[in-house]
Formats: structure tokens, C-alpha cells, sequence
């Protein structure tokens, strides 16, 4: 698509746009996330500048996509986090989770602390990347978010959206946030979000916050997107973030803490 869909935030056209977008990475997150000990998992060429053009060709600007399916890029060529960052510019971005409340639910002897449970997203089909093997690490939404300067390598940001599958989203939708619409590191985490959720057994749909214009919603609607606006106690769906921004100029750092959690900034 052409750079009008980033025109306005928050718009029918840049929601589209993202969801779509983002289906289309999950599909090939399923098949290709995967322990490359095991399988061969082609990085480069999911990265590549030419995947990415040919799966953007598949953007439908008017409608919604029904059956999205996984890229091929080889044969076409209850979650706590914190940020750190010291006056230096080195920075730290932590994520931890044991998956489903208290993981396992076994605990290490005499240790206080019950071990994860991140082996539940291993696959039983039989010919997956994501196979369950012995010592095999599993798919997982563990995802701690850094983004760099490209012509100097320094921190621009260290962020999470805490909150399984929303962790992706909730990644791109603050950095856009912030390239995109020039909005300092709180405003970038308050904005309304939307997360793509998949039960087991149900179409894919949208979660979308109030904050949301509702003429946006109903013009995606009209093509195609199953839209559910999200109540009070689904607000966790939603995710919850922490940033810290670096200046690279003068090294000033500015960070922000999502109200839909617990948090806060700090400076020592």
C-alpha cells in the first residue's frame, strides 16, 4: 500500500492496515518460530526486504483477508517486565512469565518458585517445526522489545506490551506511535490498541478499545473484520507497557508506564 494508510492515527485505513499486517506475520510465526537447534528456520529471508514486499502485495486495502496463509521465503527467495537504562545508553528489557498463573504448578524444593509451563505451546502434529521433542525449545511470546538507531547502532527505545499474543502488536503499535505520530513515550502507551485473538474453534477476531472512534469501527467492519470492543474486564487483553526513550543528542531519558497496569517510572 501506498504511505496514505499512516496519514492518521487510529484511522479506518491504518487500523486495516495493521491488522492485516499482522495476521499475515502470525501466520508465518506459527510454522516458523521454532527451536533452530531442531529445524532449519530461515531468518535472513523472513527479514528480508523482498519478502516483506511480496507478502504486502497480498494487502487487500478494502477487505478484509478470509484464510491468510504462511509465506514461503526460502522457496521465493501473567507477565512482569521492567526497563532499564543508565546514563550511558546501555538498557535492559526484562520479561518474565511461567504461563498460566503458576506454570507447572511445581515447585522447586526448597527454593520458593514454581517452574514454567511454556511447553503447552508445543505442537502434536506430527510434521511441525514446532514438534514436542526432548531438549526442543518451544514456541513462546517471552518478547522483550529494543530499537536502535540505524545509522548509529545507540538506543532509541526499550519497551514490552506484556500479554501473550498482544506482545507483537502492542510492540508495533507503540513504536508506530511514536515514528509515525510523534507521540512522547506515555502518550504512546496510553493510545487505544487493538490485539488479533485466536480461540480454539472460533474465526479470528478484534479486540479494540473505546477509545476508538466508532465510524472507524464500523468501516472496518464493512470490510470484513470481526470487530469486539473491549469491556473493563478484558482490559488485559489489551497488554501492558513500559518504555524508556533515549535522546541521542543529549542522552535525556524519558519514560512511560501503561495506567492499564501496575507501574511506574523511576530515575536514581
Amino acid at each position: 500500500p501506498d504511505d496514505a494508510w499512516k496519514a492518521e492515527h487510529n484511522s479506518e485505513a491504518y487500523l486495516h492496515t495493521l491488522i492485516e499486517t499482522l495476521r499475515l506475520a502470525f501466520m508465518d510465526t506459527r510454522w516458523y518460530v521454532t527451536d533452530p537447534a531442531f529445524e532449519h528456520v530461515p531468518v535472513k529471508e523472513l527479514l528480508s526486504a523482498e519478502y516483506a514486499r511480496e507478502r504486502v502485495k497480498l494487502l487487500n486495502p478494502d477487505k478484509a483477508a478470509v484464510d491468510p496463509k504462511r509465506g514461503s521465503p526460502v522457496l521465493s527467495s501473567g507477565t512482569v517486565s521492567f526497563q532499564v537504562v543508565d546514563g550511558s545508553g546501555n538498557a535492559v528489557s526484562m520479561v518474565n512469565s511461567n504461563y498460566y498463573g503458576f506454570g507447572t504448578g511445581l515447585i522447586a524444593p526448597g527454593l520458593g518458585f514454581s517452574l514454567h509451563n511454556r511447553g503447552f505451546n508445543f505442537s502434536l502434529e506430527a510434521d511441525h517445526p514446532n514438534v514436542l521433542a526432548p531438549g526442543k525449545r518451544p514456541y513462546h511470546t517471552i518478547i522483550p522489545a529494543m530499537t536502535l538507531y540505524t545509522d548509529s547502532n545507540l538506543l532509541h527505545s526499550t519497551y514490552t506490551v506484556m500479554g501473550g499474543v498482544m506482545q507483537p502488536q502492542g510492540h508495533i503499535q507503540v513504536l508506530l506511535n511514536q515514528l509515525f505520530f510523534n507521540m512522547d513515550p506515555q502518550a504512546a502507551v496510553d493510545a487505544p490498541r487493538f490485539c488479533i485473538c485466536v480461540s480454539e474453534g472460533e474465526p479470528p477476531f478484534i479486540k479494540v478499545e473505546p477509545g476508538v472512534d466508532q465510524e472507524v469501527i464500523e468501516k472496518l467492519r464493512a470490510k470484513g473484520h470481526l470487530i469486539k470492543i473491549v469491556g473493563e474486564d478484558d482490559i488485559a487483553d489489551i497488554g501492558r507497557g513500559q518504555i524508556i526513550v533515549r535522546n541521542p543528542r543529549n542522552g535525556v531519558l524519558c519514560a512511560g508506564s501503561d495506567g492499564r497496569g501496575d507501574g511506574v517510572p523511576m530515575g536514581w
